[in-house]
């Protein structure tokens, strides 16, 4: 682990080369899994408004799951994540011709029909946050769903803080995502990468 600011980032992020494949995955991270995407409050009221805005493009059953219990629940673990539907997809999740699932609110803001962006852990995925004695750690998540991005990331040579690189600039600054490449480079120095 680095620290980079108030954060404690895992050599993952520079050692592990990763670069989504939908064309592959069909979007399985929207699917799979036994708990919705991790939330945090503030992002609760935008994440009603795009239910409300993007209501009649989500499937019937995520709007019968989002008007009986709300965008959110509270997971296993306490955490706020996004409802779900059939125990398994969001309810954001949506699937274009070719059968690939993608995010409604993410399709949205990319079409320029709303400013709402898709939460911040699905943005940053597969790095996940969380807290370490009053820092916030930056780790890695490796799960099989998401094997052919990592062979797409090492045929392209692309390192995962790098393919992130927009994601981690949303979360925590321009002068964060600077000192993370700093730190990128002092490593290759070093001969840690």
């Amino acid at each position: 682990m680095v620290e980079i600011q108030d954060t404690l980032v895992s050599l993952d992020l520079f050692r592990e080369q990763f670069c989504c494949d939908l064309a592959a995955c069909k979007g399985a991270c929207c699917v799979e899994g036994d708990a919705g995407a991790p939330v945090d409050m503030d992002e609760i009221p935008a994440l009603e408004e795009a239910a409300e805005l993007l209501h009649d493009e989500l499937t019937p059953e995520a709007q019968e799951v989002i008007d009986a219990e709300g965008v959110v629940y509270i997971d296993h673990d306490g955490q706020f994540v996004t409802s779900i539907v059939n125990d398994r997809d969001c309810v954001f999740a949506v699937k274009n011709a070719d059968g690939t699932t993608l995010c409604a609110i993410d399709r949205a803001f990319r079409e320029g029909r709303t400013e709402i962006e898709k939460p911040i852990s699905c943005a940053l995925y597969p790095i996940r946050l969380s807290e370490v004695g009053g820092m916030t750690a930056v780790n890695y998540h490796r799960w099989d769903i998401c094997r052919c991005a990592c062979e797409l990331g090492k045929k392209r040579a692309l390192p995962l803080y790098q393919f992130l690189r927009e994601p981690l600039i949303r979360a925590f600054g321009q002068s964060w995502y600077d000192e993370c490449c700093l730190v990128a480079q002092e490593l290759q120095k070093a001969g840690y990468l």
